[in-house]
């Protein structure tokens, strides 16, 4: 019994001591596969998405920051869950009108592509759908939606400061891969 005892002293302490595994990736330590899956096809695509966000102006993304919207952060030693949260909530612009269909495609082949090279997944399935969604269309067929030149979008601008967020955490993440 004193076997026992000790066990279940310790069992607790291990729980306590192990980091909270709220991230549902699976890639976890294999950094030089995520890698070589980075560079080889995610940074282009990435780099793409940059040029386009800087195509895509909106007078009003520089002017004034958003109250409602929800900046990510690249947290140290956090790198993939950051990476993840970031893919993920890219994903929730996929079917906003108000965005040219061309950039929102790109931005959720890059956001899937992220959780594709991670092995990530969102809490919400519903935005996994997104991916399957383009893993199976050709966007070909894709109709240029015209972006409002009205009023400001804040959406559009959202998804643009989750862009630079994005790529600025990839490159951290890569230069600490490749040491």
């Amino acid at each position: 019994t004193t076997f026992f005892r000790s066990i279940f002293r310790v069992l607790p302490l291990l729980l306590v001591l192990s980091p909270v595994n709220s991230s549902s990736c699976t890639m976890g330590n294999k950094t030089a596969e995520i890698r070589v899956k980075y560079e080889n096809i995610l940074s282009h695509d990435i780099d793409e998405l940059v040029n386009m966000s800087a195509e895509y102006r909106d007078r009003c993304c520089k002017n004034k920051k958003h109250e409602h919207s929800k900046v990510f952060f690249c947290n140290d030693t956090q790198e993939i869950e950051s990476l993840q949260s970031m893919a993920c909530n890219m994903l929730k612009f996929f079917n906003k009108q108000k965005i040219i269909k061309e950039f929102r495609w790109k931005a959720a082949l890059v956001s899937c592509g992220t959780l594709q090279v991670l092995q990530c997944k969102c809490e919400r399935h519903k935005k996994e759908k997104v991916c399957m969604q383009i893993n199976t269309h050709n966007n070909e067929d894709r109709e240029t939606g015209e972006q409002s030149k009205k009023k400001c979008n804040h959406e559009f601008c959202e998804l643009k400061e989750n862009i630079s967020s994005l790529r600025s955490c990839w490159n951290k993440f890569e230069k600490i891969i490749s040491r």
